[in-house]
């Protein structure tokens, strides 16, 4: 009865019995299939012919390795602007892809029948750094795909539960990448989304449990494969912690230094004529500092987001704390700089050239150090000095178009016109387009008339 079969029985590891109102089809590696009987006493559902699937899953072959290309590119088109994630692109083989069909008992997967079609034949992996990444790509698809799709592999475990984690993502191909091509009817693609660890945990796992006929039954080697997920879930928790920390201190430091610059073009001006909130925070102790016994990280950030709120005194105690501290030169560097920021907020430019120059000291290749040092010394009228500070920043770093600007003021202030005009064309060709840039080339030009 079973005859029209065979193939599928010659090809692959199974054997079946028979019962009264079914079938059972085993596989070797224990897997089982129920088949239930119909009226006849044929199965309901036909078993897949290998052969025939093999011949028609080639001659899709060509289509869908063009369509990974288009697949993966349009993916890239979109997300790669935001974001550095690594892609592993695949076509499912056949022998996984009739493994899998097999799986699921796939109905109407015979000779001449419409082509079974799984979901996840195309695949594309987006591995990306932290786990605040995968919401930013899952944001990305939602708003640039037809998502039909989205599960959260493990995220219905307990907090005490351990495993693989992943989001996979069901999508509709776009008609415009299928054009040209010849497809199964009905294809759609599958995105998953992993941090590092998550992929290298879900790789190794595949590896020992899923491939492997014989996986870890003893409770000690269970208890090590729990441990290790454990330990890399926890890690990537810690990472985009890292991360969040990261961002709110750049985003600190970003907004001090736009406070900063923003005062040096106003320069001769004091803080409080400029509209600064500078609050005079007097006798302050230093047990009235919470985190003295904290981190230099939570000092940084608390003396930056007292500099930017205004609370200057506030800010040069905490940075003076950590320079007390001894901390390592560049870490030393880092510290001088901030507090002479804070230095010049309150227009101490004295105090604020010391430390400048005292970062260049503790780390001689911090270009922006000696840059900051100009800065000052051009605002204190020494503009033959401050040219000297913003050549040996220039020489660690040449693409400074600001910088330029800066120092064609040095040479309009010692008439050096054409080194003037010179430096605005080089602020000019990296991009500089600031009205101050021609504001200045029109004085250089009547300047140059007069001569």
């Amino acid at each position: 009865m079973y005859a029209e079969n065979g193939q599928f029985f010659r090809d692959c590891p199974f054997f079946y019995f028979r019962l009264p109102d079914k079938i059972v089809v085993a596989g070797a590696a224990g897997l089982m299939y129920t088949f239930s009987m119909v009226a006849d006493n044929k199965p309901a559902t036909a078993i897949p012919n290998k052969e025939c699937l093999q011949k028609q899953y080639a001659s899709y072959r060509p289509g869908l390795e063009t369509l990974l290309i288009r697949l993966e590119g349009e993916l890239r088109r979109h997300i790669d602007g935001q974001l550095r994630p690594t892609y592993k692109a695949r076509i499912k083989d056949f022998e996984s892809y009739y493994r899998k069909l097999l799986r699921i008992s796939a109905s109407g997967a015979v000779c001449g029948g419409k082509f079974p079609v799984l979901t996840d034949i195309v695949g594309i992996r987006i591995v990306c750094a932290f786990l605040q990444d995968l919401k930013t790509v899952e944001r990305i698809l939602s708003s640039s795909f037809s998502i039909l799709e989205i599960e959260r592999k493990g995220a219905d475990r307990t907090f005490c539960e351990f495993g693989y984690e992943s989001t996979h993502v069901l999508l509709t191909i776009p008609e415009s990448l299928k054009a040209g091509l010849v497809l199964p009817e009905d294809l759609i693609f599958e995105v998953q989304m992993r941090t590092i660890l998550q992929d290298a945990w879900a790789e190794v796992e595949h590896e020992l449990v899923y491939k492997s006929e014989f996986s870890p039954f003893d409770l000690p080697l269970k208890r090590k494969l729990a441990s290790i997920n454990a330990s890399l879930s926890l890690a990537d928790i810690i990472f985009q912690e890292i991360r969040d920390y990261q961002n709110k201190l750049n985003r600190e430091i970003d907004l001090r230094r736009s406070s900063f610059f923003h005062q040096v073009d106003q320069a001769g001006n004091c803080a409080a004529d400029l509209g600064l909130d500078v609050r005079r925070a007097e006798d302050l102790q230093e047990e009235d500092l919470p985190y003295v016994q904290g981190t230099i990280d939570d000092m940084i950030l608390d003396a930056i987001e007292s500099h930017n709120a205004g609370n200057l005194d506030r800010a040069v105690r905490i940075y003076s704390l950590i320079i007390g501290s001894k901390p390592n030169s560049a870490v030393l560097a880092v510290i001088y700089k901030h507090r002479g920021m804070a230095y010049f907020a309150r227009s101490d430019y004295d105090a604020a050239l010391q430390d400048f120059l005292a970062a260049v000291e503790a780390n001689p290749a911090d270009f922006r150090a000696y840059y900051y040092a100009g800065i000052v010394l051009s605002i204190l009228h020494k503009d033959g000095e401050a040219e000297q500070a913003f050549n040996k920043s220039l020489t660690l770093n040449m693409y400074q178009p600001y910088l330029y600007l800066r120092r064609a003021r040095c040479y309009y202030n010692l008439e050096r016109y054409h080194d003037a005009l010179e430096d605005l064309d080089r602020a000019c060709a990296l991009g500089l387009n600031q009205p101050e840039e021609k504001a200045l080339r029109m004085r250089i030009a009547e300047k140059m008339d007069t001569v």
